[in-house]
């Protein structure tokens, strides 16, 4: 417990990094975005008025499991912690950031809600596709692609310790393929319309709650698997 601790310890110790890039970066995005609606109003309709950049915070935080992987993973060997303990440290932080970045996404909903929108009936947290009668249920699918997508970057940097750029790259090209394959063979037999429908008959919380946490769970299970074998 002492080793996960200390690989904790190693993790935050960039905490402006690691804190202060995402969460600057999510006030910078939204207020660029009231801004733009503020200046905009006149032309942009009330129930047009929602915006997809609340994913740059996703983003920015799944980076830092990135870096976390590639970068401090092998600084921590080199002080002793162990391979097992270092990544018990990567996946509770996980969990536990991704908790409270779904609470600090759920406030800031219940906030845009209170003030109409910011004051511009703006969408930028309280997305109506993303709308659930609970706040438990609100916070999960706030939560859920924040796992997913730490740990999709962790994968990514447990791949490039264990095969380097060779390997990232082989990854891409295969995502590529596959994704490619199943496009084609979509599009062949004409499926598109019972795709469309699946999606649409699936509820958002296993959209952006169950899917998620386990498209986590595989990716966090396989790449500790590649990660024993990492040299580092």
């Amino acid at each position: 417990m002492k080793q996960i601790t200390d690989a904790v310890r190693i993790q935050m110790i960039n905490w402006p990094i690691r804190y202060v890039w995402p969460l600057g970066l999510l006030l910078t995005v939204l207020l660029l975005n009231l801004a733009i609606f503020s200046l905009a109003s006149s032309a942009i309709d009330v129930d047009s008025r929602f915006t997809g950049a609340i994913l740059s915070v996703y983003v920015t935080a799944g980076i830092i499991y990135l870096i976390s992987i590639t970068n401090v993973f092998p600084f921590a060997l080199g002080f002793g912690v162990t391979r097992r303990a270092y990544y018990s440290a990567v996946v509770l932080l996980v969990v536990v950031e991704s908790m409270a970045y779904g609470a600090l996404m759920l406030l800031l909903c219940l906030l845009e809600r209170a003030t109409g929108g910011w004051g511009l009936h703006l969408q930028f947290f309280d997305l109506q596709f993303l709308r659930q009668p609970d706040l438990l249920l609100q916070w999960l699918v706030y939560t859920a692609p924040f796992v997913a997508i730490a740990a999709m970057f962790a994968f990514i940097g447990v791949i490039y310790n264990r095969w380097g750029q060779i390997g990232v790259w082989t990854q891409i090209l295969a995502a590529t393929v596959l994704l490619g394959g199943l496009i084609v063979l979509v599009t062949w037999y004409g499926w598109w319309p019972a795709v469309g429908e699946w999606f649409a008959g699936q509820p958002t919380t296993a959209l952006f709650g169950g899917y998620p946490l386990a498209f986590a769970v595989a990716a966090l299970g396989v790449g500790w698997f590649a990660l024993r074998r990492a040299t580092a």
